[in-house]
């Protein structure tokens, strides 16, 4: 065995120092958004200074942790809540800072060594579950509930019944998902990236998966752009400028790729019951906020509103664009069917992935001697969820649609690194 010299020490030291700043840069960044979007969502108010903890815990969660919440109202009442959401504008502010730190190392090289990356990734991961594993334990934190001073005041005070509800980050389960979030996060920036380096053996993915993969996640963050644009603009027309804030820094891309989802005749089954306030247009809380499980698609939205139809016309603008974005980078050699399978496949794992973390449910409530949820703004129950495989067609529909189409437009592109091959080379031996 060769013995390390001091130069190879010193990089050693170098590329841990390294890992030390993207994983500092990536939970800085997402603690900062969480900490503005629970500010201007109301936050701060709450009691015995949970703030910070509500902040961890809303990082947690945002890299795939799980947050369990528990309850307590005496020996004569009982309490019951959960919480199931990703608040994807924070999970999406720590896949970008994260992925740029591990891409920084790597640039203007073109092959990298597979051993290479994963000592690289390695020092990132085993920083990465350290800080989780410190962040889990801090995410934990009781709060009473008031009863009110009327009569169902009065009969808490009867019978014992304080209520308290609590959360508390599962530390196994947070580091597990975590990791694997922070596994996607490397590997999803490696496919993306059209100038980080790859092992020799596998350069030969370069032209198949890197321009569909690099299309569809443009597509994706124009569609959060966009939707960052209308929801200031409804802020500056409209007022609520804190409320609309506090999505943006939170969710906005829970509600932008909901959007796209629905613009391709996907449909999300979900209600709204109680008083949950949900941070979305008017439209999404009319059509959610039925007695039964309500339908989310276009005809259902079309219902309350004809100008939805509108999110058609901007699919069908995007994915296009996309497509001959993909085109464009691709080699001169691929052929238009190819095109349209690379760009069907990505964006039915986009879509895909969309509905796995675009979920929501929530549930609270308090009973008294057993007999269900008493009432009084006290219970409510939330919950979105997607018919998952025809979304996953319809989003491989549109693809191979568009990504036909998109190869068509991009033919008078010149394509970078083509080479012109003389005639006489094409000639058999």
């Amino acid at each position: 065995m060769t013995p390390r010299t001091p130069s190879d020490q010193a990089v050693a030291r170098h590329g841990w120092l390294q890992a030390l700043g993207t994983v500092l840069a990536g939970l800085l960044g997402m603690g900062l958004v969480s900490a503005l979007g629970l500010w201007a969502a109301g936050a701060t108010d709450l009691p015995d200074g949970a703030f910070p903890r509500v902040v961890t815990a809303t990082v947690v969660t945002a890299v795939g942790g799980t947050v369990k919440l528990s309850g307590n109202a005496g020996s004569l009442a009982d309490t019951k809540a959960g919480l199931t959401v990703i608040p994807l504008s924070v999970a999406l502010t720590g896949a970008l800072v994260t992925a740029a730190g591990f891409l920084r190392p790597l640039r203007h090289r073109a092959v990298a060594s597979g051993a290479e990356l994963a000592g690289w990734a390695a020092r990132i991961a085993v920083l990465w579950l350290l800080a989780l594993i410190g962040l889990a334990f801090g995410a934990r934190q009781k709060f009473s509930i008031s009863l009110g001073t009327g009569t169902l005041g009065d009969i808490g005070d009867l019978i014992g019944a304080s209520p308290e509800v609590g959360f508390e980050a599962d530390v196994p389960q947070t580091a597990l998902f975590g990791l694997l979030w922070l596994a996607g996060v490397l590997v999803l920036a490696l496919l993306v990236s059209p100038g980080a380096p790859l092992p020799a053996r596998l350069l030969r993915f370069h032209a198949s998966v890197r321009p569909s993969a690099y299309a569809v996640v443009t597509l994706l963050l124009a569609y959060v752009a966009l939707g960052v644009v209308l929801a200031l603009a409804a802020a500056a027309t409209r007022g609520n400028a804190t409320q609309t804030f506090a999505l943006i820094l939170l969710g906005m891309p829970n509600l932008a790729w909901l959007a796209l989802t629905i613009g391709l005749g996907a449909t999300w089954n979900g209600r709204v019951e109680g008083p949950f306030g949900l941070p979305v247009p008017r439209i999404l809380g009319e059509v959610l906020r039925t007695p039964d499980v309500s339908t989310l698609n276009l005809r259902s939205l079309a219902a309350q509103d004809n100008g939805v139809w509108w999110l058609l016309a901007a699919n069908a603008v995007f994915l296009l664009s996309a497509a001959f974005l993909m085109a464009a980078r691709s080699p001169a050699h691929v052929r238009a069917w190819q095109h349209a399978v690379h760009l069907a496949i990505a964006f039915a794992v986009a879509v895909l992935m969309i509905c796995l973390v675009g979920r929501i449910s929530a549930h609270y409530g308090l009973s008294l001697l057993g007999i269900g949820d008493v009432g009084g703004g006290l219970s409510g129950d939330l919950f979105l969820k997607p018919e998952l495989w025809s979304a996953v067609g319809l989003a491989a529909l549109w693809g191979l649609i568009a990504g036909f189409l998109g190869a068509l437009l991009a033919r008078p592109v010149h394509r970078r690194g083509e080479v012109e091959i003389p005639a006489q080379s094409q000639r058999p031996a």
